[in-house]
């Protein structure tokens, strides 16, 4: 059964949600990252997916002290993103107690380093970022265009064992995924576990995802606006 990841995104140490990636569609919500955090893990799930959208702005890290409360419970794994720009910012997110970083930037525009950060670190540590609008990949916390398609993005590198695909045009829209984008980079890249980002809405499309093989899904705004309850991810989780 597929994998689901519940997404906290944070600005200012607080969780947040932006629509289509437009940091002037922000929205607050009142539960802290960490308390947030505890709750999926109660619901049994194993794995967290956390964005630093300030540092994805400022192309550092900046919420690294949110990371070390929810790493050092020990209760959940937790791949993070935002901000890992070069290979200090890359030791500081695993010191701070990630199990896994997202790469995305770096991916796309200094591909001869994440493929040595893909040796030296190790894939199944790093997942590529690839997060496509209008068919190209974006950057830079989705504010620039790569000029390339997720599907050559991935195709660069060799070992990859995780790719999280997110299409921005149906981030925090509850419009549905993109299904036809995953499928075909499934049939393309048969060796990689993808993770499905961007529009889901409801158990409805969890389970239509999951029919088609999906490993895993990112459920973000679904949660905050009630969409998919707790109760319904515990569920989930039990099951899996």
């Amino acid at each position: 059964m597929m994998q689901i990841l519940p997404a906290i995104d944070i600005i200012d140490g607080r969780c947040v949600r932006l629509t289509r990636g437009d940091y002037a569609q922000k929205k607050v919500y009142d539960a802290s990252p960490v308390d947030m955090a505890a709750r999926y893990a109660d619901c049994g799930v194993t794995r967290i997916h956390l964005v630093d959208l300030d540092g994805a702005r400022l192309s550092a890290p900046a919420n690294l002290a949110v990371l070390e409360q929810i790493a050092s419970r020990g209760e959940v794994e937790t791949e993070w993103g935002g901000g890992i720009a070069d290979e200090t910012a890359l030791r500081n997110v695993f010191d701070a107690g990630a199990t896994k970083a997202i790469i995305g930037s770096v991916a796309a525009l200094k591909p001869a380093l994440f493929a040595d950060w893909l040796t030296r670190f190790g894939a199944d540590q790093l997942i590529l970022g690839a997060d496509v609008r209008d068919g190209k990949v974006a950057v830079k916390g989705w504010q620039e265009s790569a000029g390339l398609s997720a599907s050559a993005l991935i195709a660069g590198f060799e070992g990859l064992q995780e790719v999280i695909c997110t299409e921005i045009s149906r981030d925090g829209m509850l419009g549905g995924p993109a299904f036809n984008l995953y499928k075909s980079l499934q049939t393309e890249f048969p060796s990689v576990a993808f993770t499905a980002s961007g529009g889901i809405s409801s158990m409805d499309d969890l389970r239509a995802l999951d029919a088609m093989g999906m490993p895993r899904a990112i459920v973000g705004k679904a949660i905050y606006e009630n969409r998919i309850s707790l109760e319904e991810i515990k569920l989930w989780s039990q099951n899996g």
